[in-house]
């Protein structure tokens, strides 16, 4: 499906923290630059035509104000948009409320850095499970944009499961699990805890259908 090595290498990713109303919260960055113009990055990250195609189908109205849902994950509202740079949205799922906002900019070979920024109150969830369990999926979403702007793909829900399952995709998500371990560690985390949370969401993400 893809290079391993290569699509983790290209990725780079930050840890941060936030205050918010509500209280603390952290950031999860990921980037990843294509060799693809802005306005053609833009269109595949806003177009309801193209998302599915590299992401998941998604219903609602795009425009700032309007409501979005991805099937069968996240949706949510449409805060802000500044085309072809930026965008941001609240990301509502499961009863929770966090919020993502997609960068891009053009680098200097003519190329397109994308960057998306995703943040969440700090819970339960993220001290057992640390940057990664948000992390690793998004780097998963980001091989279905690479595919098709680098060849054009769409991305087959069905074969990105089988991949998700296969010794590669398991091999992806655990070395995607250690680089945002080290992401964690480099923003200040404690290194024994960072670890710890990071050999639980391997497990959570690489676990065998059935396996005890």
């Amino acid at each position: 499906m893809i290079d391993v090595t290569h699509q983790i290498s290209s990725v780079r990713r930050k840890v941060g923290s936030r205050t918010l109303e509500a209280g603390e919260a952290r950031t999860v960055t990921i980037g990843q630059t294509y060799d693809a113009s802005l306005d053609d990055v833009w269109d595949a990250c806003t177009n309801a035509e193209r998302i599915p195609r590299w992401f998941l189908p998604v219903s609602g109205d795009l425009r700032v104000g309007g409501h979005y849902q991805l099937e069968g994950n996240a949706g949510g509202t449409i805060e802000r948009c500044d085309p072809p740079k930026s965008f941001a949205a609240t990301w509502e799922y499961d009863g929770q409320v966090s919020w993502i906002e997609v960068r891009l900019t053009t680098e200097s070979d003519g190329g397109t850095r994308f960057e998306l920024e995703h943040t969440s109150h700090v819970g339960d969830h993220w001290e057992q499970f640390g940057p990664g369990a948000v992390g690793i999926g998004w780097e998963m979403g980001l091989i279905g944009l690479t595919l098709h702007l680098s060849a054009g793909q769409a991305v087959d829900p069905q074969e990105a499961m089988a991949w998700a399952g296969s010794e590669e995709g398991r091999r992806f998500m655990t070395l995607s699990s250690e680089k945002w371990c080290e992401a964690y560690i480099a923003a200040g985390a404690d290194e024994a805890e960072a670890r710890a949370a990071a050999a639980r969401t391997t497990a959570a993400y690489t676990a065998q259908p059935g396996a005890s």
